[in-house]
């Protein structure tokens, strides 16, 4: 036995290494899928889900459709929060069905979106009706009990080139009808799910013909980390955290978290779980007396007793101080699924790198599917990553798997035990559970804190508060508790909310010794995930520019997220050009403005070797202080540039609509010049005063970048300045500024200047603007300059210089100070 292990270790190792050539250059890149369809039913506008940017179009004249008679219903009052997609339904009152061609034989991913949309003609909570998808009878007298928006998730594969989903209204009840919001289907790697998987509890055998099948998604659980949105997920799959799971959530404590996953060293792609779960744990805590030297840490997930279900258990060595040979047991319902699970020798000995292993259970009469893990040897350490769990769906006319003596995977080899010993650990885990939960009864539970270890690198070493907020923008990793915030914000008083984003609600407040400050508070159910939360603190504690909002602390106890910044007491600058009643700018204060921005967009490009590209600049991630000093705000989609020649990140498209840089639209590209194309917009916002998308206005105007610049061109652009302006713009400053934003829309980010040209040229608008403020009335004010600066025009460093003199932080601390996205909107309730 022991040599047969030897040989199928080293078989994997050798596949290991001939996988690692072909996935380190696909690891890393973004999936396409090759089918797609993502359907907004019950409309004819196309709409995104609250947490994710994909664009859903309508159905109403969707030659998908084919329905014998259906009704569309729109909610004429939704919540705010309710997402664009739950807004509208369609209604069947007969059989009806859509119908997808396909260009790939794979599996697929369907998820179909119920959500009982409130109107007076149809209680839509009180449906009950059928759904089947390519045969599959998928759901049988379906009701929407309550108003949870969690899609319905399937893995399928059709049997020719055609997908149909087919909705039928329960046969008794006459006056039921069928419903749906929102469809998806997209194929999805072929890799993704194996076709043979080993079985339990019938180790001698393995599941055959799984993609035969289908399978519903009950469980995604990111063990030791926060919800994961479909917007942060590389399959757009919704990871939910692991706290309620636990049976004995004493005997798990967080690993401290490690978003740098080695894919690439054992050829598991980034598509079967992104590094936020890989990146996050729960291992034993052997802190806790409570429990003995040997324990287990143990999930229950409740289920249908006599269903089978696909169990996929994802391991990621992050745990600090571990040993390279850490050994442990991996166990499902109680049985043996991996003894002796060597995850230092399957992934070559690399730590930080992903691993993961499919089962097949039944769970017979149990209502539960029991997953655990516990050491082989006594003081050892055992932890867990994620887990997923599926329904199993038999094909029409099939059986439910094979018992087939075909040779199973290399890990059912280390899974040998004995009748005996499977006894023996069953009684011996019982009697510890019976213990623990004995003793827990006793001893009062501690209170936890919900990201814990990993955010405990940012804490400060001394408990002074009064000395750190002496210089609060200097002290940026400080830890305060949810009792001073309470107290800050008057136990979050809705009186004092200021704005309201995708993470949460903005709070003013006043700190104990008297700072004023912005508080922002995530909500329990926000789209936002840890991997925002932390990299904002680690971007905003390693930075500091006067035109860069502050972070004053942070508080991540009893389960809350929470960030304090420097209170920003005028607003977002497109509040005060357009769609607020408060005092018009004047044309100076517009070009200080855009020049403070400018300024702390050109920190970010030059503040380390990488440098960081903003990715959403726009009007409204502009905010004004009390002396309207400029601020850039809102980081949530922010990303270093590689240090290299090309200078060109290829990433996901992200950004706000209106001002993204058609060039990094087309080709995926990211580069510094996509923030200087978005900054060209804000300029003729600045200059118009009106919104860069209206569409209420004549189709000539509605892009109102487009609009402008054909002005431009024709060198007409004073007749389209904000009207409250006119008579106190220099036409020389005009002219410069326009040229400026000209520039700056280039269609090509070859073409357009550096952040730092640009603000040397709005300097150089403001110099012409204060010069003419000074000359006398009979002067000529139309006279050209530009062909001969002005001798006392100050020059700015060039972009390769890290910092300006003004900057208060060190530039060399940032060049690890983001590691991914990061996020920070305070002011106003625009989204992106």
């Amino acid at each position: 036995m022991e040599l047969l292990q030897l040989q199928s270790h080293r078989m994997i190792e050798l596949l290991l290494c001939l996988l690692f050539f072909f996935f380190q250059a696909t690891a890393s890149s973004s999936f396409t899928p090759s089918d797609q369809y993502l359907i907004n039913c019950g409309s004819s506008k196309s709409a995104s889900a609250a947490d994710d940017d994909r664009e859903f179009q309508g159905d109403s004249n969707s030659k998908y459709l084919s329905a014998t008679s259906s009704i569309t219903v729109n909610d004429p009052n939704p919540l705010p929060d309710t997402s664009p997609l739950y807004r509208t339904a369609r209604l069947f009152t007969g059989p009806s069905s859509y119908h997808f061609p396909l260009q790939s034989n794979g599996t697929l991913v369907v998820r179909l979106h119920f959500y009982p949309v409130s109107c007076q003609e149809y209680n839509v909570s009180s449906f009950t009706f059928d759904v089947s998808v390519s045969g599959f009878q998928l759901l049988s007298n379906f009701n929407v009990q309550n108003t949870n928006s969690t899609p319905k998730e399937y893995f399928l594969k059709p049997t020719d080139n055609k997908l149909e989903i087919l909705f039928s209204p329960s046969r008794s009840s006459p006056s039921s009808f069928a419903f749906v919001n929102a469809i998806e289907v997209f194929s999805t790697p072929d890799d993704l799910i194996a076709d043979s998987v080993s079985y339990i509890p019938t180790q001698s055998s393995d599941y055959n013909g799984l993609l035969e099948q289908a399978l519903e998604t009950r469980y995604r659980i990111n063990v030791g980390g926060l919800k994961i949105t479909p917007s942060n997920d590389t399959l757009w799959r919704t990871w939910v955290p692991d706290e309620g799971y636990l049976k004995e959530p004493e005997a798990a404590k967080k690993a401290p978290q490690n978003l740098n996953i080695n894919y690439e060293r054992v050829g598991v792609s980034p598509l079967i779980a992104p590094p936020f779960v890989y990146g996050t744990a729960q291992e034993m805590n052997t802190d806790n007396q409570s429990f003995a030297q040997n324990f287990n840490i143990t999930w229950l997930f409740p289920v249908n007793p006599g269903d089978e279900h696909l169990v996929r258990l994802h391991f990621c060595d992050i745990l600090i101080g571990a040993s390279n040979q850490l050994v442990f047991h991996v166990y499902i319902n109680f049985e043996y699924a991996i003894q002796k699970f060597d995850l230092s020798r399957l992934t070559n000995g690399f730590r930080s790198a992903p691993y993961y292993i499919d089962f097949i259970v039944n769970s017979d009469h149990s209502e539960h599917i029991k997953v655990s893990v516990g050491p082989t040897d006594q003081g050892k350490n055992a932890f867990l990553n994620g887990v997923e769990i599926m329904k199993v769906y038999a094909a029409p006319g099939s059986v439910s798997h094979s018992n087939s003596k075909k040779p199973t995977r290399v890990l059912i080899g280390l899974a040998s035990g004995g009748g005996l010993v499977l006894i023996c650990v069953v009684v011996v885990v019982c009697l510890l559970v019976f213990n623990c939960i004995k003793q827990m009864k006793q001893k009062p539970k501690p209170r936890g804190s919900l990201l814990g270890s990993p955010l405990s690198v940012y804490r400060e070493s001394t408990d002074s508060r009064t000395e750190v907020y002496r210089s609060p923008h200097l002290n940026l990793g400080l830890v305060l508790s949810f009792a001073e915030l309470q107290s800050a914000t008057n136990n979050f008083d809705m009186g004092l909310l200021i704005g309201s984003g995708g993470f949460g609600n903005v709070y003013e407040g006043v700190l104990r010794e008297g700072t004023k400050v912005a508080v922002k508070r995530c909500r329990h159910d926000s789209s936002q995930g840890l991997h925002e939360f932390l990299a904002e603190i680690r971007l905003l504690s390693k930075i500091y520019h006067r035109h860069l909002v502050s972070l004053i602390g942070y508080c991540e106890e009893n389960s809350e997220m929470i960030l304090v910044y420097e209170f920003m007491d005028n607003g977002t600058l497109r509040n005060h050009l357009y769609g607020e009643d408060l005092p018009c700018l004047s044309w100076k204060q517009r070009l200080e403005i855009c020049i403070g921005s400018a300024r702390g967009i050109h920190y970010l490009h030059t503040c380390s070797a990488q440098g960081i590209v903003h990715r959403d600049v726009k009007s409204a991630n502009i905010l004004l202080d009390q002396k309207y000093l400029a601020k850039v705000a809102d980081f949530g989609l922010s990303r270093s540039v590689p240090n290299d020649h090309s200078n060109v990140l290829s990433t996901n498209v992200k950004g706000s609509f209106g001002y993204l840089d058609p060039e990094y639209f087309k080709r995926h590209h990211l580069t510094q010049k996509s923030d200087v194309y978005s900054f060209g917009v804000v300029l003729v916002e600045v200059l118009c005063a009106k919104p860069v998308i209206d569409l209420s206005l004549p189709r000539e105007e509605v892009n109102l970048t487009e609009w402008a610049l054909g002005f431009q061109k024709k060198g007409l652009l004073m007749e389209i300045i904000d009207p409250r302006l006119k008579g106190t713009v220099n036409p020389n400053s005009l002219r410069k500024f326009g040229e400026t934003a000209e520039k700056c829309l280039a269609e090509y980010g070859d073409d357009r200047p550096t952040m730092g040209e640009v603000l040397w040229n709005l300097e150089y608008a403001l110099q012409l603007q204060e010069t003419a403020m000074h000359r006398e009335p009979h002067q000529d004010s139309t006279v050209t300059v530009f062909e001969s600066p002005l001798m006392n025009v100050r020059r700015l460093p060039s972009a390769s210089t890290a910092a300006e003199s003004d900057d208060l932080g060190t530039s060399d601390a940032c060049s690890d100070a983001v590691s991914g996205i990061v996020f920070s909107q305070l002011m106003g309730s625009e989204g992106r």
